[in-house]
């Protein structure tokens, strides 16, 4: 990911990917801390993979804390997917995926299917500056967090960088703030080719696919971390989604969204563009869509 005229690239690892953060000209190392300074307390809240996180040590003892910032916003936010999916994405779905394998040990040891509670709002709350979990569940952010985090790095590098051009991508969930970017929408089934390009200006752009952490070897043949949280199963139909938003939570959030019934629906109430590959290879997209698409699509 280049930004035009771009002097500067830092990297850096975090939450289990590889960050990059492009600028016109090198940051600061006071702007550097910061954004590390974001990056450790959100993974410190809601990590579920490091024991002294919020989210670990309300798995292991329920009960009211401090909320941290973000609760309201995601959360809010997972109500919403809930209810267009019908239930299928749920934040206390980390239970299922430890038990499927995807635990903080990245054992990959499945030891079958476990559907998340049902009724998840009656269990975890999140109002007036408080978070309270009301029994054992893990909470997992993942179907939006990582879009969070990166609104969050953006926010401190986009103020330092004074109105320069700015990519933020971790992983390939980034924002783009200044000159637009053409980005390939890689291929599930062959990564080293893309079924298109889209074009992103000030905007973010999240993608999701069943051939990233998909579990090795035999034992895992067939999962991977997109799960419905109903039946603790993966996702058949749906191979890889990507949508564009003003801010990358609300792409993630869609991205995830695609995976279910009621995802395109809940895109087109949030006016988020959209494309996904079905796993027979169908190529479907959101009416208006701006991808430049190599493959045969299907409006919906």
């Amino acid at each position: 990911m280049t930004v035009a005229d771009a002097t500067a690239v830092w990297r850096f690892d975090a939450i289990g990917t590889q960050w990059e953060v492009v600028t016109a000209h090198e940051l600061p190392g006071a702007v550097r801390d910061a954004t590390m300074l974001v990056v450790e307390g959100f993974d410190c809240a809601w990590s579920r993979f490091r024991e002294d996180s919020i989210v670990s040590d309300l798995a292991r003892r329920p009960r009211q804390v401090p909320a941290p910032s973000d609760a309201e916003a995601m959360l809010d936010a997972f109500a919403a997917l809930s209810e267009a999916t019908a239930g299928a994405v749920n934040p206390l779905i980390g239970d299922a995926l430890e038990h499927r394998g995807y635990d903080a040990t990245y054992s990959f040891r499945d030891s079958g299917a476990v559907p998340a509670p049902s009724a998840w709002q009656d269990l975890l709350t999140w109002r007036d500056g408080v978070l309270e979990l009301r029994q054992r569940a893990t909470i997992d952010v993942g179907a939006l967090g990582k879009g969070r985090l990166v609104d969050l790095v953006l926010g401190v590098v986009g103020a330092a960088a004074a109105g320069g051009d700015v990519v933020v991508d971790a992983g390939g969930d980034l924002a783009v703030r200044g000159a637009p970017q053409r980005i390939g929408l890689e291929h599930p089934f062959a990564p080293r080719r893309a079924i298109g390009v889209w074009e992103v200006t000030d905007a973010a752009l999240c993608a999701s696919a069943t051939n990233r952490r998909a579990w090795p070897g035999a034992t895992g043949a067939g999962l991977h971390h997109v799960l419905d949280a109903r039946t603790g199963e993966p996702v058949r139909t749906i191979a890889a989604t990507w949508a564009v938003a003003t801010d990358a939570m609300t792409a993630d959030a869609i991205a995830t969204a695609l995976f279910f019934e009621g995802g395109p629906r809940l895109a087109h109430d949030w006016g988020v563009d959209w494309v996904r590959m079905t796993t027979d290879g169908r190529v479907e997209w959101s009416p208006g869509c701006r991808a430049d698409l190599f493959v045969q699509r299907d409006s919906v």
